[in-house]
């Protein structure tokens, strides 16, 4: 079976490199298009950008003529690493277009009509997609991918829906690789931790309460439980690691959220999507575990690792979770997101 030609909206940037590194080789898509702004267009990707990541830019994509993030001769899926500052104009546009468009940028998330996929946790929630065609006249779609830290946090509270979530707590502590490149300046992060991102824990709240909600009568109806994030960038490269505390109207046992996340499995592991992992919820017995250095990589970064799960005196329990936000947090989600699109017919 040939692949499915894919294009990249901002491949010049950091998470643009990324989706070109994690489609490389992907056994459904093929990168065959590049589209950035207009200062690249024209250029060889390999004379338009400086490769940020690790290795070389992939020969695939190396000779590949960037043209200007216009509708036009793009593929009909396209990933999106737009910036936010001009994200929703041009995704807008491809949309109307007839294309579909499966972003990483934050400006249609909350949107009502707009899928914000965590496709083991709200696959039904692509149900929004003839609507939002109805509504808004398009011949394609926009579907999107959460925050990396909303990820993590989702993640670890999707086996625990069972339980009746009513309050969570969680504080970040998160990689600098989440600022892009250059990122947070090396006299402001070495040694020491940024107690503000900005726009952060708003976005963990609302968004949460998005993606765990539930599709009723064409619409999303958002989890009622109030979710209150404390949001900092630590001196980290890759991974985000959120600590948890929530309550919970069943009030399990340990061996019950135990025994949650280690069946937890859905629709991308029942389908065998290729990015997603065999397991997507992996707790660590260890003490002192999970930690970024050591465990971020593992599963291509798709999984979500969990630990030090121990009664809390103030909620139920509270635990630690840990994800990697350029992969599993950015590129790799929407990825993913395409997969199961793909799975449900949505790319024919």
């Amino acid at each position: 079976m040939s692949k499915i030609e894919v294009g990249i909206l901002g491949a010049t940037g950091m998470v643009g490199q990324h989706f070109i590194k994690f489609l490389d080789g992907h056994p459904l898509f093929k990168t065959a298009w590049l589209g950035a702004s207009e200062r690249s267009a024209g250029k060889p990707y390999n004379k338009a950008a400086k490769w940020h990541l690790g290795g070389v830019t992939p020969e695939a994509v190396a000779g590949l003529t960037v043209e200007e993030a216009k509708p036009g001769n793009a593929p009909k899926l396209l990933f999106s690493a737009m910036d936010a500052s001009v994200a929703t104009e041009i995704e807008q546009a491809f949309a109307a277009a007839g294309h579909i468009v499966v972003s990483n940028s934050k400006n249609h998330r909350m949107d009502e009509d707009v899928p914000l996929l965590v496709p083991e946790i709200n696959a039904d929630h692509l149900k929004l997609i003839p609507g939002q065609r109805e509504t808004r006249g398009w011949k394609g779609a926009i579907a999107t991918n959460p925050n990396c830290s909303t990820v993590v946090l989702t993640m670890g509270l999707a086996p625990l829906r069972q339980f009746g979530i009513t309050r969570v707590v969680v504080t970040t502590m998160q990689a600098v690789s989440g600022a892009g490149y250059p990122g947070v300046p090396s006299m402001d992060i070495l040694g020491n931790v940024v107690p503000h991102i900005g726009g952060e824990e708003e976005k963990m709240q609302q968004e949460t309460q998005k993606i765990m909600g539930d599709f009723v009568d064409g619409r999303v109806l958002p989890l009622a439980a109030k979710v209150s994030a404390h949001c900092n960038r630590v001196a980290v490269i890759d991974g985000h690691l959120v600590t948890i505390s929530v309550e919970l109207a069943a009030k399990p046992t340990e061996a019950d959220i135990r025994h949650a996340f280690d069946t937890f499995r859905a629709i991308p592991q029942e389908r065998n999507l290729p990015s997603a992992p065999k397991f997507p919820v992996q707790y660590m017995p260890e003490a002192d575990r999970p930690q970024p250095r050591k465990d971020v990589e593992r599963e291509r970064g798709m999984a979500a690792f969990i630990g030090r799960l121990r009664p809390c005196p103030v909620f139920d329990w509270k635990f630690v979770a840990l994800g990697h936000n350029t992969v599993r947090g950015a590129a790799g989600a929407a990825v993913l997101n395409a997969e199961l699109m793909q799975s449900e017919g949505l790319l024919d």
